[in-house]
């Protein structure tokens, strides 16, 4: 089978990136023909490059219009060009392929975090964003959509007036080779390598958006527990300068900063706890790595987390204000099993979410596609 993949980018790790490259490993490994659509390919490969501040925000926003308007003709131009058979899939911006992969709604997001006018005026972007996304789901632009869990594949239907019938849900998966519980000794080589003491819980945050995703709850909630530090990987330089010095005495050396890493694994390596108080997500790999690593979780019931988390001695589904937070984080280090035995729970709780299956799912999709055009004809 010949597959293109469609996105702004095709990085190993977590977001839009690291599923199409996850995609494309399992695809390839079963020998099909898959093949790429990128920045390179739309002609803003040189929008892709990381910048701080305004001309990073610049770049990212001028990457989103173009790969929108100029990719997208180009990926339709592309695809004029593959056989019949080939199967197209866009994992963002562009508005080409058969298939469409809803990473989460703009619109959803921003009303889930409150003052929604307010924050779609705010920012062009956004606007921009949304019109495009409205025009991609009422003109049927592919012949499915793929959301990542049942609310927004609900939204879709509601909202935007995609037949049921070409909504569908395909959760992300996880690389359980990659991700998987460390020994007590690299644990605490770890902790050591981020300066945290022996003995502390440690907490960490993975994500970029720090509003969204929460850091602000989860700093408040942390703050009356003295034996808990916060590892924080993501965010710009900007952010954290900010964020650091917002923080209160009795904090401040509590709160570790990793920055951007291109693999999360050394801080899920020091991690007890993976905490996630966000305000909108779709189906976030960074809950599938923490458990397949064998950490507990804290998180808001958002997206995919009432499904795939419960409360019990792994996990703690919370409020998102700080005293819920503080309650699920007590909660979990009041849990009085052998540590060993924790991580082996938090496993099992992600062994059906293998990018093997996953990768079979959306080929399963293909062949119902190519059957009902076979079918049409």
């Amino acid at each position: 089978m010949i597959i293109l993949q469609i996105s702004p980018e095709f990085t190993p790790g977590t977001g839009v990136g690291g599923v199409a490259h996850a995609l494309e490993e399992q695809w390839l490994a079963r020998g099909h023909d898959v093949r790429r659509f990128g920045p390179e390919h739309a002609g803003c490969a040189f929008l892709a490059e990381q910048a701080p501040g305004f001309r990073g925000r610049f770049r990212h926003a001028a990457r989103v219009a173009w790969f929108s308007t100029i990719g997208t003709a180009r990926a339709r131009r592309t695809i004029r060009t593959l056989p019949l058979e080939a199967v197209t899939i866009c994992h963002n911006d562009a508005l080409a392929g058969d298939i469409y992969v809803n990473h989460g709604l703009l619109a959803s997001a921003m009303r889930a975090r409150g003052h929604f006018a307010w924050r779609m005026a705010r920012n062009p972007l956004h606007l921009f964003t949304a019109a495009r996304d409205t025009y991609r789901y009422r003109s049927g632009s592919h012949r499915a959509v793929v959301s990542l869990c049942e609310a927004d594949r609900l939204t879709l239907i509601d909202t935007y007036g995609v037949p049921a019938h070409q909504a569908v849900v395909i959760p992300n998966g996880v690389h359980l080779d990659r991700f998987a519980p460390v020994s007590d000794e690299e644990h605490h080589r770890a902790r050591e390598a981020m300066g945290i003491p022996r003995g502390s819980r440690v907490v960490v945050f993975i994500g970029h958006e720090f509003d969204r995703k929460g850091l602000p709850v989860l700093l408040q909630a942390v703050k009356d527990l003295p034996d808990h530090h916060i590892l924080v990987v993501g965010g710009t330089p900007r952010q954290i300068h900010a964020y650091r010095a917002g923080l209160s005495s009795d904090l401040s050396g509590r709160v570790h900063w990793a920055g951007r890493v291109p693999d999360p694994r050394s801080a899920l390596a020091a991690g007890d706890i993976l905490a996630l108080p966000s305000a909108y997500e779709a189906n976030p790999l960074v809950v599938l790595e923490a458990l397949a690593s064998g950490l507990q979780v804290v998180a808001t019931p958002v997206g995919s987390i009432p499904q795939s988390l419960a409360n019990d001695e792994v996990s703690r589904i919370v409020e998102r204000t700080a005293g819920g937070v503080r309650d699920g984080l007590i909660a979990l280090a009041r849990v009085s099993l052998p540590r060993a035995q924790v991580q082996a729970l938090a496993r099992a709780r992600v062994e059906a979410f293998n990018w093997g299956l996953v990768a079979e799912t959306y080929l399963d999709l293909f062949l119902s596609l190519e059957s009902r055009q076979v079918h049409s004809r």
